[in-house]
């Protein structure tokens, strides 16, 4: 230890006769003092908290701090720099939580006294000083809502102000610590519309390079609970009517009101107009949707087919086939329903739709009243079968609660096979090979089985 004593003070020796040798009446060293003796002692300060700070001697470096900041705040950059690195040291060392809070103050104060001598430096100025701040308070005094909001909001008015636009970084950070106040129900509802709206265009036109920070924003205000379908259409209708063919924009409200559950005629416009500008199997499955709750099966029908006849891709062709089929079950045309989840499976013939094989068993069974006799009609109940078993595990692994009602249909369809009397009549054994020879599912083969008694 005294080694290292002895050295630090031939250290500290070699600056001073160094610094004796200079001659500080020269109008370059003004900024450190009014007289040669100050700013030599205002030179040594600054040398000696670089020194006091690497060897951790805390409590004499906010001795030259303190000297520095007292007598030439304007010197040098460098001293609100290494007072930041001694207070960040000084907080985790705190040994309370009151010691901590003065530090803290000590911290936040010297952004403060920085942007009072440095505002118009050409590169770490006004915005990046306030920037600085915001996030030293977010860090250190998470608790106080009210001043995080404010630093924030003073940081990104500074950078408008200086840059001609705000950080999308530091938007991204703001937004999410507003929302989690709005959460918490600290703010409302319309303080996060106002902000999303104020900074979403900011958003429209960002490189990849921000792409993270677009998608933190937009997540934060799809999933904050203040994007109801009423607040959407209060920020964005305007625009719409203003720009009816902005792809952008209808993508962006699009996304937002689909991910709200809107089925508002608002969300009918947008979800129109944005089909029109970019058709897409996505979209018109959830036009068909919205148009099926509302009965208007026609409409409904009209853009499932528009964006089958356009899809190339198998996959989204298969949904679109599913859901066509569905909505044909709805209005009970099962014969056009049957053939389209018919077309569903064909479509990769490696991997079965369970969804179609689900409704196609009962189109099948729906079919049956088109047979002449019981046993014929009852036949068909094998098909259904046969149709449901194999959904079943497919569906276990893609919807658990429609499995479990797929379980059930089958137990239901078991109930309704042919009697072994029946069978016995028709000279039909049971494991034997038996064609449907009626109904939807007329030339189908399966097996016969007898109906638990």
């Amino acid at each position: 230890m005294k080694a290292v004593k002895l050295f630090i003070g031939l250290a500290f020796a070699l600056v001073v006769s160094g610094a004796s040798a200079q001659d500080f009446s020269d109008p370059q060293y003004a900024k450190w003092g009014e007289t040669p003796e100050q700013r030599k002692e205002n030179i040594l300060a600054s040398t000696f908290l670089k020194e006091e700070l690497a060897n951790r001697n805390y409590p004499q470096a906010t001795k030259y701090l303190q000297q520095l900041l007292q007598n030439c705040p304007a010197a040098s950059e460098n001293t609100f720099v290494r007072g930041v690195t001694l207070y960040k040291n000084k907080i985790n060392r705190a040994k309370s939580l009151a010691e901590k809070n003065v530090y803290v103050d000590s911290l936040l104060l010297l952004y403060d006294l920085r942007l009072q001598h440095f505002a118009d430096h050409p590169k770490r100025g006004k915005a990046y000083i306030l920037d600085r701040k915001a996030r030293e308070h977010l860090t250190y005094r998470e608790g106080d809502r009210e001043g995080i909001r404010a630093d924030f909001e003073t940081a990104l008015a500074a950078q408008t102000e200086v840059n001609g636009a705000a950080s999308p970084e530091l938007v991204a950070i703001y937004f999410k610590n507003l929302c989690d106040d709005y959460k918490n129900d600290i703010v409302d509802a319309m303080t996060i519309v106002n902000v999303y709206d104020k900074y979403s265009p900011l958003f429209a036109s960002v490189d990849e390079s921000q792409a993270e920070f677009k998608s933190q924003f937009e997540t934060c205000f799809s999933t904050s609970g203040a994007a109801s379908c009423e607040n959407l259409q209060k920020i964005f209708e305007p625009r719409i009517v203003a720009n009816p063919s902005d792809e952008a924009l209808l993508a962006n409200v699009y996304g937002l009101l689909a991910k709200a559950n809107c089925e508002s005629d608002f969300f009918l416009t947008v979800a129109e107009a944005y089909y029109g500008v970019k058709p897409q199997s996505s979209v018109a499955m959830m036009l068909a949707q919205v148009f099926q709750a509302k009965k208007n099966f026609d409409k409904a029908k009209q853009y499932l087919r528009e964006a089958l006849a356009n899809e190339t891709v198998g996959e989204e062709r298969e949904k679109l086939l599913v859901r066509i089929g569905i909505l044909e079950m709805t209005a009970n045309n099962f014969a056009v329903a049957a053939k389209s989840f018919n077309e569903a499976l064909n479509v990769d013939e490696t991997d079965d739709d369970g969804l179609a094989l689900y409704f196609l068993a009962q189109c099948y069974v729906a079919g049956s009243g088109d047979c002449g006799s019981e046993l014929s009609k009852h036949a068909v109940y094998w098909i259904g079968y046969d149709y449901l078993q194999k959904a079943l595990p497919l569906l276990e692994v893609t919807d658990a609660s429609l499995a479990e009602n797929a379980k059930k249909l089958a137990n239901s369809y078991r109930s309704v096979f042919p009697t072994a009397e029946e069978c016995f009549f028709a000279e039909l054994k049971e494991g034997a090979t038996y064609t449907i020879n009626c109904g939807l599912a007329k030339g189908l083969s399966t097996r016969v089985r007898y109906r638990a008694q």
